[in-house]
């Protein structure tokens, strides 16, 4: 008999694609939830779990349940949550329902505060080019793979191993509870102030994960990082396999990168110092997981990119518009710098929506010092509505010139605005490279897709 979960907060990005990896898996699921955005909802709906109405209704849960899986979007006070207390029923958060699946298999965590999904993108594109059977969980759509997470008999899993937390009831960051066999470390930079109050509160939760390893386990670290450096020098050798990495070499030749291997130069689809870490941790994985240096190069020159990072909208043979999910202090300089490395004959108008906790708070905005410097135009939008939702004080044009230190940083509160700035440029040898971790209100890109794709040198 197939065995039955329901999930508290079915609507969320990896929750439902948890629930439709569980139906793929010939598991009975329900779900409910207060509120349910596409494209979670269509999908949903074909698999034939879509919640029949929006709410919480406690007669959902029934002793039969083999298990609760848990949704950070849930409060603690959700009265389904409270039905499953007083049953009895095992609760899961997500990430211990992942290490439940799969506590036989070989476990890798990719951890960081960037890169982590372009580095697990790049891991599953390689895997899945050479017929490898794996399972996964990773933080974005990603070509070639219709689901967020795979649960499946594979021998090893490849997971995104978030910092944030784990759920209402569970308030340890996500990647403590894979007990990884393989941790790959790319980088600690301050993000999630809302949580983590300190840098130094933030850092340890890294180094308890490095700590976590076994013995006889391997970490691959970035040493181009200080901070993971420490962690890396700080290790044992004798006890596990330790793994120091940096930028893969590489060249730049005409807006094209290609990667320095003595097979040759091999041209990739992405670029920036940032990306080329990325990679050359991606490699070390796979040559861990038992694939060949060749195999990786045969096989990388495909990977186009993980969604909305270095994302092109539009292009012409003079200019590009890009998208980046670019949100965080280090982020943000790192995906800045790569396009102006990539094309410093272009004129770069960069933009980033500041939409999270962190970025809207006058405490933290400091942090994003001299993270835009190399853009020839840089420009702020903000919601105010977001700001006073998150309960916080509005901070002015000036404010954010200090903090950003760019005394021509301009700012927009109105999308209409900002819209109509962006399509007054003719983008001749020019580059617009939105980013932000929000949606710009959905602004219309239409008229600016349809401006640079015409865009004549």
């Amino acid at each position: 008999m197939s065995k039955k979960y329901h999930f508290i907060a079915i609507g969320g990005a990896v929750m439902h694609n948890l629930a439709l990896s569980m139906v793929a898996k010939g598991y009975e699921v329900s779900g409910s939830d207060d509120e349910i955005y596409e494209p979670s909802r269509t999908r949903l709906e074909k698999a034939g779990i879509l919640p029949k109405e929006k709410g919480w209704f406690p007669d959902k849960i029934k002793a039969d349940l083999d298990g609760i899986i848990l949704g950070m979007h849930a409060r603690i006070d959700n009265p389904e949550l409270q039905k499953a207390k007083e049953l009895n029923l095992p609760i899961f958060s997500f990430p211990e329902f992942i290490y439940e699946q799969s506590k036989e298999k070989k476990r890798v965590v990719i951890s960081g505060s960037h890169g982590k999904t372009t580095i697990t993108s790049m891991i599953l594109h390689v895997l899945q080019y050479h017929g490898l059977d794996f399972d996964y969980l990773v933080g974005a759509q990603i070509e070639g793979f219709d689901l967020m997470v795979k649960l499946s008999n594979a021998p090893i899993i490849i997971i995104e191993g978030d910092e944030y937390l784990t759920s209402p009831l569970d308030r340890r960051p996500k990647f403590f509870h894979y007990h990884h066999d393989i941790l790959l470390m790319s980088g600690i930079a301050w993000d999630h102030f809302n949580v983590f109050p300190t840098f130094e509160n933030y850092k340890e939760q890294f180094e308890i994960l490095v700590k976590m390893t076994p013995v006889g386990g391997t970490f691959i670290y970035c040493q181009e990082d200080r901070n993971v450096n420490d962690l890396g020098l700080g290790c044992d050798p004798k006890k596990i396999d330790l793994i120091p990495y940096k930028a893969h070499p590489y060249k730049i030749n005409e807006g094209k990168t290609y990667l320095t291997t003595e097979v040759g130069d091999v041209e990739i689809n992405i670029f920036g110092e940032h990306n080329l870490q990325n990679l050359q941790g991606a490699l070390h994985i796979c040559m861990s997981l038992g694939l060949t240096k060749e195999q990786f190069y045969e096989a990388i020159p495909e990977f186009k990119g993980a969604a909305k990072r270095q994302e092109i909208l539009a292009k012409s043979d003079s200019s590009i518009l890009f998208r980046d999910f670019a949100h965080a202090p280090s982020k943000l300089k790192a995906t800045v710098n790569a396009v102006k490395n990539q094309f410093p004959d272009r004129k770069l108008i960069a933009v980033q929506e500041l939409h999270t906790y962190s970025s809207l708070n006058k405490e933290f905005v400091d942090n994003y010092a001299h993270t835009i410097d190399l853009a020839d135009i840089a420009v702020i939008y903000l919601n105010p509505k977001a700001v006073s939702l998150k309960k916080l004080e509005l901070m002015d044009e000036s404010r954010l010139q200090h903090a950003f230190r760019r005394k021509d940083l301009i700012l927009f509160t109105e999308i209409e605005k900002l819209k109509a700035f962006l399509e007054s440029f003719d983008y001749v040898c020019t580059n617009l490279l939105l980013m932000s971790s929000g949606n710009y209100d959905d602004m219309d890109l239409s008229t600016l897709k349809s401006k640079i794709n015409q865009t004549l040198s």
